[in-house]
C-alpha cells in the first residue's frame, strides 16, 4: 500500500503524524509525507523508511491572521502540484491530510479524481479554536463561515478522523455521516516517554507545564495559584516550557509577583528534550480553562505523556479530561480556581503517599491505552478505507 500525509506543520516534532507514519513503514507500506521545514533541515529525508517531503518552511508572521493564510494558502497550492505530479507516478492508495486548517484537504483533489482514498484528520476542531484564540462568540459570521469550511472539507474526504470522542460526537451532529468517522486519541510516544529513575531535585519541590501558552491553557491561574504557596513551600519552583501569544503576558504577570527567582518560562523544547526535564517533576499541572468550548474540549496529550514519566498530575476538571480519566489517576481541581490549585498544590506535596498512587494508577491504565494497542484502529481505518475504494474502482469498471 501507497500513502501520502500531508500536514501543515513539522514532521519530526508531531507524535501524533510520526506514530501514524512509523505505524505504517513498519508493517512493509511505503509512505511519504509533506511538511513544513524547520531551519537547517534538508528538503528531504528519509526517516525510519519514511520519506519526508519539506517544501516550505513557517513564516514567523504566523501570528497574523493574514499573513497566516497567506502561508497556508501558498502551502496548500504548493503541495497540491507535487500531491498531482507525484499521484500520477506513485499511484497512492491513500492521501491523509491533518488539519488545521481543515480545508487543506482540497490540496488533494487530483489524487481523489484518480482514485486515491482521502482522511480528513481532525487535530483540532477549527471553529472551536478559532473562536477562542480570536475571543469570537458562535454567533460571528466568522465563526459560521468556518463551520461551513468544516463541512466542505468533510465532505470531500472519504473518512474523518477526530482526535477524541467528544470532537467526533460534535462532528457526527453537523457534519459528517456516522461509519465515516473515527476518534483517535494522541497517544505518547513509548520510546521517549518512560518511567526514568535517578531524577536529580536538588532538594526542590519542582512543578511543570509544558506546552503552548494560549490563553486556554490557564497558565496565568498557575502562576496565581503558586504565588498563594511560595512562603508554605519555600522549596517550590515552577518551570513552565513553551511558546505562544500569552508569553510576555505571563512573564510580566511573574514579574509583577515577584516571583522571577521561583518561576522560569522557557522556550519550547523538542520531545527528545523535554522529556527528561517533565520527568525529574515532582508534580506536573494542567490547569486549562473551561469558559471557552475549545479549552473544555480540547484534550491535553502532556497528560498522558507525564503518565508514562509516572509524575502524578493536577488537572482542571474539563469536559473531555473527566471523559477519559478519574480521580484514581489525576487530582481533579476546580476550573479557573486559583485557590482550589493552589490547595491541592500544597497536598499533594504534603502528602508522597497520594502523589505514588496518582502515579501507580495513571501508569496502570496506559497498560490498556497506548499507541502500541491501539495503532490498529488507525490501519483498519486505511484497510478499510482502500478496500472501499477498491471495490467502488470495480464496479465503475464494470459499469
Amino acid at each position: 500500500m501507497k500513502v501520502c500525509m500531508l500536514a501543515y506543520s513539522f514532521y519530526e516534532s508531531d507524535t501524533r503524524i510520526l506514530q501514524y507514519a512509523s505505524a505504517l513503514a513498519r508493517r512493509g507500506d511505503t509512505v511519504d509525507v509533506i511538511a513544513l521545514r524547520h531551519e537547517g533541515k534538508p528538503a528531504f529525508e528519509v526517516l525510519d523508511g519514511v520519506r519526508v517531503f519539506r517544501i516550505q518552511p513557517r513564516s514567523r508572521s504566523r501570528e497574523n491572521r493574514a499573513g497566516y493564510l497567506f502561508q497556508v494558502l501558498r502551502f496548500m497550492v504548493h503541495s497540491a502540484a507535487i500531491l498531482t505530479r507525484r499521484q500520477l507516478s506513485v499511484r497512492y492508495d491513500v492521501i491523509h491530510v491533518h488539519s488545521v486548517p481543515d480545508f487543506l484537504v482540497l490540496a488533494a483533489i487530483v489524487p481523489k479524481l484518480l482514485g486515491a482514498g482521502i482522511i480528513l484528520d481532525i487535530h483540532d476542531i477549527l471553529p472551536e479554536f478559532y473562536a477562542s484564540k480570536f475571543n469570537l462568540p458562535s454567533t460571528s459570521p466568522t465563526y459560521r463561515f468556518l463551520l461551513i469550511v468544516e463541512r466542505i472539507s468533510v465532505a470531500f474526504a472519504d473518512h474523518v478522523i477526530a482526535a477524541n470522542e467528544i470532537w467526533r460526537e460534535r462532528l457526527l451532529s453537523r457534519s459528517v455521516r456516522l461509519g465515516r468517522c473515527t476518534a483517535i486519541r494522541n497517544y505518547p510516544d513509548p520510546t521517549i516517554f518512560f518511567p526514568r529513575s535517578g531524577a536529580t531535585r536538588n532538594g526542590k519541590f519542582l512543578i511543570i507545564y509544558p506546552g503552548t501558552l494560549n490563553r486556554h491553557q490557564g497558565l496565568d491561574i498557575a502562576i496565581r495559584a503558586f504565588a498563594q504557596i511560595v512562603d508554605l513551600a519555600p522549596e517550590a519552583e515552577f518551570h513552565i516550557y513553551g511558546e505562544g501569544p500569552e508569553r510576555s503576558s505571563l512573564i510580566a504577570l511573574r514579574d509583577a509577583l515577584g516571583l522571577k527567582d521561583r518561576v522560569q518560562i522557557e522556550g519550547l523544547l523538542s520531545l527528545n528534550e523535554i522529556a527528561p526535564r517533565m520527568a525529574s517533576a515532582d508534580i506536573a499541572v494542567v490547569p486549562k480553562r473551561t469558559s471557552t468550548g475549545f479549552g473544555n474540549e480540547a484534550s491535553s496529550t502532556k497528560i498522558m505523556e507525564f503518565m508514562a514519566l509516572g509524575v502524578p498530575v493536577i488537572v482542571s476538571r474539563t469536559r473531555i479530561d473527566s471523559y477519559y480519566h478519574d480521580d484514581s489517576m489525576v487530582q481533579f481541581v476546580e476550573p479557573e480556581n486559583e485557590n482550589d490549585l493552589a490547595n491541592a498544590i500544597l497536598f499533594l506535596r504534603n502528602t508522597p503517599a497520594r502523589r505514588h498512587q496518582l502515579a501507580r494508577n495513571a501508569f496502570r491504565y496506559l497498560l490498556n491505552n497506548n499507541w502500541e494497542r491501539k495503532q490498529f484502529e488507525y490501519l483498519s481505518v486505511v484497510d478499510t478505507l482502500v478496500s472501499s475504494v477498491t471495490v467502488k474502482a470495480e464496479r465503475e469498471l464494470h459499469v
